[in-house]
């Protein structure tokens, strides 16, 4: 059964200074979905949090609650709640009153107070917290607080973002299990802005990726995953590597100097495509059980397994392999009809897929921006 439209975004533009954040964006989220708006800083996730939230209005094009359009209607009359990176706690009040702050508000009663309170602080695993200072609480208990203190009111839909970005790894891994868990027993809608592409896959159900102020691809983390509909994309959500082809005819194509079999059909003959493999679909074979073959150019031990990467006619390949391949060694490469996956050729053709600069310090150097910083913002 489908379940209803909560939110509708119409051709929804925004600029800031001249500069389109937002570029005539359409976007529709479901009612008790877990929604995540995944892209690099200054794509425009967090303007579209915030267009939702009611804190930016679009230069053009509508936003609808339940049908009804609310362009012109403020944040405290929209039933949103919204989870900030930087928690925004009230520091004199102890975590009991943090949390019951929007029902004082409201004034209701004081034993449903206490109740309902109560409760908040057991879903959040903060049983027994009640009179401790804010200020004595680590940044994952603050956070538990925020995230008891938006819920609390019962909001149809809480906008998260980058909740987890000021908390470490180990973490932040427990707080999505911990919002995932959260989501499912509430119900409530959550729409969450991130850049980190391991957050998005293992907690959405939808991932909306987005990049240069538009909507790349919206769809199931295994779909955004196994079937990118462009270069961003599959580049984006986890490695890649990319290459040049030529679709000979259906479920045939030629990348590399080699004819592969694949599972994609559809394309013009002769057409030339972008192919994606995952590094995780290729075996490593002997030279002459290979469909390609290239020499080894650096090993990397990734604790589960080897990634190398590998030097096929001048364009560099990553590969992940749980056996050990010696830098420097001539190998053969084997890849299944299944692990080829073919896109149409875009406005991002050639600008990704290829690993001849490749390493982690160049990745964590790509991104100007601390987590959570939105350029758009400024």
């Amino acid at each position: 059964m489908e379940k209803e439209v909560i939110i509708d975004l119409t051709d929804v533009s925004k600029s800031f200074d001249g500069e389109m954040v937002l570029d005539h964006i359409n976007l529709k989220i479901h009612d008790k979905e877990f929604v995540t708006l995944l892209g690099p800083s200054g794509c425009g996730k967090t303007t579209t949090l915030r267009i939702i939230g009611g804190f930016e209005s679009p230069d053009t094009g509508d936003v609808c609650f339940d049908g009804k359009s609310v362009k012109d209607v403020p944040p405290h009359k929209r039933s949103v709640n919204t989870v900030f990176q930087k928690y925004a706690l009230f520091p004199h009040l102890n975590v009991f009153e943090n949390v019951a702050f929007g029902l004082r508000l409201k004034k209701t009663p004081e034993d449903e107070i206490r109740t309902r309170v109560k409760e908040m602080l057991s879903m959040v695993n903060l049983k027994g917290f009640e009179r401790r200072r804010v200020s004595t609480l680590s940044g994952g208990q603050q956070q538990r607080v925020a995230i008891a203190r938006a819920l609390i009111n019962e909001p149809e839909v809480l906008l998260l973002d980058e909740p987890l970005g000021a908390l470490d790894l180990k973490l932040r891994k427990d707080m999505q299990n911990e919002l995932k868990k959260i989501q499912k027993a509430t119900g409530i809608t959550f729409i969450y802005v991130t850049h980190d592409q391991e957050e998005a896959l293992s907690m959405s159900d939808v991932v909306v990726v987005m990049a240069n102020g538009q909507i790349q691809q919206i769809g199931s983390p295994t779909d955004i995953y196994n079937e990118p509909e462009n270069a961003f994309v599959a580049d984006f959500i986890g490695e890649s590597n990319i290459v040049d082809g030529i679709m000979l005819d259906d479920y045939k194509v030629r990348f590399s100097g080699h004819t592969f079999e694949c599972v994609d059909a559809g394309f013009g003959k002769n057409q030339k495509v972008d192919v994606v493999v995952r590094p995780e679909d290729v075996d490593v074979v002997a030279v002459d059980k290979g469909m390609l073959q290239g020499t080894v150019t650096s090993v990397t031990f990734k604790g589960v397994h080897w990634e190398i990467i590998v030097d096929i006619g001048g364009f560099k390949w990553m590969i992940q392999t749980t056996d050990f391949v010696a830098e420097g060694a001539h190998i053969g490469l084997f890849i299944e009809p299944e692990a080829i996956h073919i896109m149409h050729k875009s406005e991002f053709s050639g600008m990704y897929g290829d690993y001849s600069s490749f390493s982690d310090e160049l990745e964590l150097l790509s991104d100007p921006t601390e987590p959570g910083e939105e350029d758009e913002e400024e």
